[in-house]
């Protein structure tokens, strides 16, 4: 009998022993789907270096597990730009892996409309470093079942760590007043994002007094605006608003503004805060006339941890951030800082436990200064900054709702 419990105790010990070798041979996985093909490249391989910095900071590890990045593309050749197919497809992909427990993404608001549902129905937090639509996550700006619509679950497990477009929209409107505009013309690139960012800065100019003198959609494939210019000179337009991104053409409709004669300014928001845009309409069209909106500030003006990590990113990679870099860091630390939570309580790693602390996430002091997540899974930072270009690279003009902790 000694020798059978014997025996049995010493299998039992070696079981315990496997059990946990097989745990220390875990594998976690972060996967991110940003467009990787097409002009945005540049911006989401910044992102890209952000979230690498983020796990490489842990050494790769929680606790005994490794921590695996995989960097997937949302874009497809045919589109130069992100395309619901692989979008769908990306979602999926991270759904049927189980070792995948955090989706960073997406970059364009419409993308995150593909995926979102598919991740809330099976229970997988979603972070996203860049969407700004606000209708993603609140009532009363957009269709009549958003953001219900993303959430078939019932619960939320989307959340971002940039300011929407509900607060960019305003600012950008506020900013034309500032410029003396008086007669505004507002563009939109039939996007979600560039239709509701465009929304809510029409809204807001004429709160403020402004003269909306038209408004449009455009064909972002076209080859020039020119007939569209002429429209806006004819309409008497001192200042165009484009809601858009470098993606759908808003460097062609900066050019054609100056080509054309019209002598008004330019405010495009957050999608066009990236080096491409200045490539595609060339600086000359854009210095002392044109202005950006972004959501924060200037990687060189962080502070706190946010400097720290504006100096390891020159350091490891050589060259200044983009400016969503520093968002895709942001994002990765939330969700490591949930994994270590789990681990340091003795937790198992798990996609619910995962989303549960980050859902939690309150006075987070990062790289973007101390936020937390409201009840809508949106951050309670409200900094933007306006922006424009000198000498071929973005300034800083202004910047609004800058706290002590940023």
């Amino acid at each position: 009998m000694i020798s059978t419990l014997t025996s049995t105790l010493a299998n039992f010990a070696l079981l315990c022993t496997l059990t946990v070798s097989a745990h220390a041979a875990d594998t976690i996985k972060i996967v991110s789907s940003l467009p990787r093909t097409g002009s945005a490249n540049a911006q989401t391989t910044s992102m890209v270096n952000g979230i690498k910095m983020a796990i490489a900071e842990l050494g790769a590890k929680i606790g005994e597990s490794t921590l695996v990045y995989e960097d997937w593309d949302d874009a497809s050749p045919q589109k130069g730009n992100w395309d619901p197919t692989v979008e769908a497809q990306n979602a999926d992909k991270a759904i049927a892996d189980a070792e995948v427990m955090a989706y960073i993404g997406t970059y364009n608001s419409g993308a995150a409309k593909i995926s979102m549902p598919k991740l809330n129905a099976a229970g997988l937090v979603m972070v996203s470093p860049a969407n700004t639509a606000p209708n993603l996550t609140k009532t009363g700006f957009g269709e009549p079942n958003e953001p219900a619509v993303y959430r078939p679950s019932g619960k939320i497990n989307y959340f971002r760590v940039v300011p929407t477009d509900d607060v960019q929209g305003a600012v950008a409107a506020d900013y034309a007043k500032e410029l003396g505009a008086t007669k505004v013309f507002v563009l939109n690139d039939r996007e979600v994002y560039g239709m509701g960012v465009a929304a809510v800065f029409e809204k807001r100019a004429k709160e403020i007094g402004l003269t909306v003198v038209g408004t449009d959609g455009i064909d972002y494939k076209a080859a020039n605006f020119k007939s569209l210019v002429t429209k806006m000179k004819q309409a008497g337009a001192d200042l165009v608003y484009f809601g858009g991104t470098t993606q759908t053409n808003a460097g062609q409709i900066a050019k054609d503004i100056v080509s054309g004669g019209l002598k008004a300014k330019l405010i495009v928001p957050d999608g066009c805060y990236e080096k491409a845009f200045i490539e595609s309409a060339g600086a000359k069209a854009l210095e002392g006339r044109c202005f950006i909106t972004f959501g924060g500030v200037e990687a060189k003006a962080l502070k706190g941890k946010g400097a720290e990590f504006y100096a390891n990113y020159k350091k490891t990679y050589g060259g200044e951030p983009e400016g969503y870099a520093v968002y895709g860091y942001e994002s990765a630390k939330v969700v490591l800082s949930a994994m270590q939570k789990l681990h340091a309580a003795g937790t198992a790693i798990t996609r619910a436990g995962v989303l549960a602390e980050v859902s939690k996430t309150k006075g987070f002091t990062g790289a973007l200064g101390t936020w937390s997540f409201d009840e809508n899974g949106d951050t309670t930072n409200r900094v933007m900054s306006v922006n424009t270009v000198v000498a071929g690279e973005f300034a800083t003009v202004k910047v609004s709702g800058l706290d002590a902790g940023q």
